[in-house]
């Protein structure tokens, strides 16, 4: 999954651009949105400012700019995109001794594979849930009970995925009774595989940001969504008829992002330790879930915030299987991708 699921088309016309320089020692290589002052309070409070930003649009248009020169110090990817970066010696390993809360993220984001085997190259801030919306006042609760909803034939037309080939296949592997897809065999993807394409037919459209999908299930366009938590809250502040279907009998899915530390980046390697400590610094948890994201910093985040708090957005403990969208093989990763676009295309 990417980031651009929680910024809305504001990617698109900001790709590939800096902010006017603020604090010059660091160049930060992210989505745009993730500039917030308050996401980083911390870094401000020690520097005065804070750092330079440049924006992408998505992970393989930031890779293959570094790849093609460009210099930043740190860069804001999922996990699911770690192996290829790891794997292609644009990162330098971080040293978890210099990361203030290292032992207090939550394990079950960080994961053992989330860190190449050499050492640890991502450090997770940032997660979300991708689950069932749907419309209650047309869709039964019932009828959302199981991800197979996608092939209910009383629904065809009227429902709606992620043009995201990491969410398509979370949901798909579930579906098929798969919860960590790091371990998918030949057979489980085909059998993914062949669930999408069972679910192409009935789908109005692939889905490409928050705010598109917020208005087709506004409009009465589509009744059930595999969405992003984002538009949960979104829509109930706008007072718009939604639910939030996490507790599925075959599950849903938890996405995680965070920050590489990219080989010798122009800046300050002090002020990029500087820079992941303030990401998940106590300070920064609540500006986080205000924009939908929960902070990896597990302490602090339980600390702060209730579980109405994180029912409310989406991101409360659940008791069915979950599949974390952790790191895969670039192979596997390819594969997917190749397949998921012939999905699309009818095939």
């Amino acid at each position: 999954m990417t980031i651009a699921r929680l910024l809305g088309s504001a990617a698109l016309v900001a790709t590939a651009t800096t902010v006017a320089a603020q604090d010059s020692d660091l160049l930060v290589f992210d989505y745009p949105g993730f500039e917030v002052p308050e996401f980083h309070q911390a870094y401000i409070d020690t520097h005065g400012d804070s750092p330079t930003f440049s924006f992408f649009g998505d992970e393989d248009e930031a890779f293959q700019k570094i790849r093609s020169g460009f210099q930043a110090d740190v860069a804001h990817i999922c996990a699911g995109s770690v192996t290829k970066w790891a794997e292609s010696g644009i990162l330098e390993e971080w040293d978890t001794s210099r990361i203030d809360a290292w032992d207090d993220l939550d394990s079950n984001l960080t994961g053992e594979n989330v860190a190449a085997d050499a050492g640890v190259y991502f450090v997770p801030t940032d997660f979300g849930s991708t689950a069932i919306a749907y419309n209650p006042e047309e869709v039964p609760a019932e009828d959302v009970a199981s991800l197979n909803v996608f092939q209910n034939p009383a629904y065809a037309g009227r429902m709606t995925l992620p043009d995201n080939v990491d969410d398509a296949y979370a949901l798909a592997y579930l579906a098929t009774g798969v919860d960590n897809w790091q371990n998918a065999t030949d057979a489980q993807f085909e059998a993914a595989s062949d669930w999408l394409r069972a679910v192409h037919p009935n789908l109005r459209t692939y889905w490409t940001d928050p705010a598109e999908l917020s208005q087709l299930l506004s409009s009465g366009e589509v009744l059930v969504s595999w969405a992003w938590n984002e538009t949960y809250p979104t829509m109930v502040e706008e007072g718009r008829p939604i639910a939030f279907q996490r507790q599925a009998a075959e599950g849903s899915s938890l996405w995680l992002c965070g920050y590489v530390n990219l080989e010798d980046g122009p800046g300050s390697d002090d002020k990029a330790y500087d820079y992941i400590n303030a990401m998940l610094a106590d300070s920064s948890v609540m500006p986080l879930l205000d924009a939908g994201f929960g902070s990896s910093n597990k302490v602090a985040l339980n600390a702060q915030v209730s579980e109405e708090d994180l029912a409310a957005s989406g991101l409360e403990e659940i008791s069915v299987p979950v599949l974390a969208q952790l790191p895969m093989s670039n192979e596997m990763r390819e594969r997917q991708a190749e397949t998921f676009e012939l999905i699309k295309a009818g095939f």
